[in-house]
């Protein structure tokens, strides 16, 4: 049987090409849609379900991409898109992108060859580069980062905000050398710099900082960095629950007693967050709120095509236990 790959190695062009040559799609040139038609007639392609639902546009299935499904973020985030989606008669395609733009750019043909009614998606460096060597143009929400120069839908947090006030917590229960590990993504970028501002508004000095990647041994290393130097940190901020639980490691290995030795803050509320004691300070995200307001912006992306994109910043909340508490002056 004569697939869709066939009818684009024969014609030279990628099966998201054809995909869109056989919904009749802009953003392909005369040439290629020639080439794609020839090569159809020549190998007797008939196209199958799927490409008859890409014609009348009754597909029901969403693209999913998320940076990094391990992390519990990401987890909890998908959970809830699927949730929702089935709700409204949608099922729900997911891929892991790794923060790779080729793994994203290699998912996101694979979605235009099913035809899918939308993507939520997680963005890399270079979302937009790939949107455009695509020509996508089926609704987009973006969630947890937003891409300059791409007028699509999204969903962010606060990051900066946020993690102001996580930090200015910790400085107002008289922590005074609070040490920092961010990730190497975005939004550890913009906690970075929530947490340098709050330290600078103190009146406290640089801070020490560590930025490493999403990872739990990356956290490991780096919490190993900071408990050898003297002055030890008296707190340390972590940039997301992958980190934090590298950090946590390197800490109980050294003997050290949370709250009473170093205080210790994350992102993000893992359920063991509130069952390790002492229970761990966080922001927490409201990952069934993005996910919501994900599927029902892509609901109306479809009924809705041309209304004006819809940027959300939404709020995290600062949940205290016993990780940190009042130091002594």
């Amino acid at each position: 049987m004569v697939s869709i790959k066939d009818v684009a190695n024969e014609a030279g062009v990628s099966t998201a090409t054809v995909s869109r040559v056989l919904s009749n799609k802009p953003y392909v040139t005369a040439e290629a849609r020639e080439r794609v038609m020839a090569a159809i007639q020549k190998l007797g392609y008939r196209p199958n379900q799927i490409a008859r639902s890409l014609r009348s546009q009754q597909t029901t299935a969403l693209g999913l991409i998320v940076s990094d499904v391990c992390n519990p973020f990401f987890t909890d985030v998908s959970r809830s898109v699927e949730d929702c989606a089935y709700k409204e008669g949608y099922s729900v395609f997911l891929c892991n992108s790794d923060e790779d733009d080729k793994k994203e750019l290699f998912y996101l043909q694979q979605m235009l060859d099913k035809n899918v009614a939308g993507i939520i998606l997680s963005p890399t460096q270079k979302t937009a580069d790939n949107f455009a060597l695509l020509g996508i143009d089926l609704p987009v929400v973006l969630f947890d980062r937003s891409v300059d120069g791409l007028d699509v839908d999204s969903i962010i947090i606060d990051n900066q905000d946020a993690a102001y006030q996580l930090a200015k917590h910790l400085i107002d229960n008289g922590y005074k050398r609070i040490a920092g590990v961010f990730c190497d993504v975005c939004t550890g970028f913009d906690r970075q710099a929530g947490f340098e501002k709050a330290v600078k508004d103190a009146g406290y000095e640089a801070p020490q900082l560590i930025v490493t990647q999403p990872r739990i041994e990356r956290g490991y290393i780096a919490a190993k960095k900071l408990l050898s130097v003297s002055p030890r940190p008296d707190a340390i901020f972590a940039s997301d629950s992958l980190v934090l639980s590298g950090v946590m490691q390197a800490i109980n290995e050294s003997g050290l007693k949370v709250p009473d030795d170093i205080g210790l803050a994350s992102f993000d509320d893992v359920a063991w967050m509130s069952l390790v004691t002492p229970p761990i300070t966080v922001i927490r995200q409201p990952t069934d709120q993005i996910a919501r307001m994900a599927v029902d912006l892509i609901m109306q992306r479809i009924e809705n095509p041309k209304q004006p994109a819809l940027h959300v910043a939404l709020k995290g909340q600062l949940i205290v236990r016993g990780s940190t508490k009042t130091r002594p002056g």
